[in-house]
């Protein structure tokens, strides 16, 4: 085997392999991994000539079949680019990729590039050598950079399939002048140089890492846009303004904070306002807190402090602040409706596999129809003290119970003197 043939073999070995067409597809699943549910649909699966192709990192682009190349999810094709041709990989056919097209707002009137062809074995080869070069050229970059005095940090370097053209990812706080930096950067390296500047959470997203959460970042899983983050967000979930607490590991604000703050602003509409104060006969309540969820609010006697905490439902809430309103003031905060809470219904568990104590209950049945197979009638629990030993064994047991039963025979024996003789019946004549 030749070197082209063996890096072909190896380009195959790490492309995702085909799965079975139904729920165990060998496709990387991340933020850019596009499923194709239309893929069993007769006609769903080719009836659009554009193809979905990713690149490295998170660049991703829409190409033409003009030529109608027989294409799959995963295959190695060589596109057009400017100038020369850059190679990717399929991500997605059929006419899932206009829907895809219509989310990334493709303008319709926009220049769509065309698919070359299959990726060759020279093809393969070259892009393995360019990719080779990336990471020295992120170092050497970083250095002529900080010769120029410029304020920008240099975080991943791209090279073209065909290694013409090179796209360097730099983060800045400022506008940064780097038209002096991009000819050192093409004298050096001998490429077209293109400069595209990200933010701090795109470099977070690239790097990876694990948030306090203990999963990996969303940004670097499955967050493919990133909407700004404000401290109101924080607010309206009562979490505390700390800025080491609510920074992520970009240093800016976590995204999870507007994960659920739709649901508390929606909840947050159906309770009381806050500066509400609630007049009673005895005193004046102050907001102190707000349970958005179980709808219930904690009031204060005091404004600032928290003194003589009552906690009352929304609903009740309402009714003192109609009753304010109306020139009325109720006894007390709790009201009836709220002096005796609703008692919640314990959790039935029907086939009682949960019961840890069930098999005790099945020995206490077992020795019960005992029991009543020795003749021993009396009702449950009144045992005598039979089992205040746990240490006696059974014959002990046994013995001691014949014993009471002996002398219980003898009382009813003793009180009934007439016991032994017979009582005429039915059958007897009479004398």
């Amino acid at each position: 085997m030749d070197e082209k043939e063996q890096n072909l073999s190896e380009a195959e070995a790490g492309r995702p392999q085909q799965g079975c067409g139904k729920c165990c597809h060998g496709e990387p699943r991340g933020k850019l991994h596009s499923f194709n549910w239309l893929e069993d649909i007769p006609g769903g699966y080719a009836d659009s000539d554009m193809v979905e192709v990713q690149f490295k990192n998170t660049r991703k682009g829409f190409y033409k079949n003009s030529t109608n190349i027989p294409l799959e999810i995963g295959d190695i094709v060589a596109v057009e680019a400017s100038p020369g041709h850059d190679i990717g990989q399929v991500t997605l056919v059929g006419a899932l990729v206009n829907l895809s097209m219509r989310k990334a707002r493709v303008k319709a009137d926009a220049e769509i590039k065309r698919v070359f062809r299959k990726a060759k074995p020279a093809d393969i080869e070259k892009f393995e050598e360019a990719r080779a070069k990336e990471h020295d050229t992120m170092i050497r970059a970083r250095k002529i950079a900080e010769s120029l005095n410029l304020n920008m940090k240099i975080g991943d370097v791209e090279y073209q399939g065909d290694g013409n053209k090179a796209i360097f990812y730099y983060i800045a706080d400022e506008r940064v002048d780097f038209r002096q930096l991009i000819k050192v950067l093409a004298e050096t390296f001998k490429v077209r140089i293109e400069m595209k500047q990200i933010g701090a959470r795109q470099e977070a997203g690239r790097i990876g890492g694990i948030g306090p959460c203990g999963r990996p970042l969303c940004c670097s899983s499955w967050m493919t846009n990133f909407v700004s983050v404000a401290t109101s967000a924080a607010r309206y979930q009562d979490i505390s303004l700390n800025p080491q607490k609510l920074a992520g590991q970009c240093a800016k604000l976590k995204c999870c904070l507007n994960f659920e703050v739709d649901t508390y602003v929606e909840s947050s509409k159906r309770m009381p306002p806050r500066d509400a104060r609630l007049e009673t006969a005895d005193a004046t309540y102050f907001h102190f807190k707000t349970d958005i969820f179980k709808r219930e609010i904690t009031y204060s006697t005091d404004k600032n402090i928290a003194a003589n905490l009552v906690t009352i439902g929304a609903d009740r809430a309402f009714e003192v602040i109609a009753m304010n309103k109306a020139g009325e003031k109720p006894l007390t905060l709790e009201g009836e409706i709220s002096a005796k809470p609703a008692e919640k219904k314990a959790f039935g568990d029907i086939l009682g596999q949960d019961d840890v104590t069930r098999f005790d209950k099945k020995k206490k049945r077992k020795n019960k129809s005992k029991a009543g197979k020795n003749g021993d009638n009396r009702p449950a629990g009144d045992n005598n003290g039979e089992n205040n030993n746990p240490d006696e064994n059974r014959q002990q047991r046994n013995d001691r119970r014949r014993k009471q039963q002996h002398k219980h025979r003898q009382q009813n024996d003793g009180h009934n003197p007439s016991s032994d003789t017979p009582k005429p019946t039915s059958e007897q004549p009479n004398a």
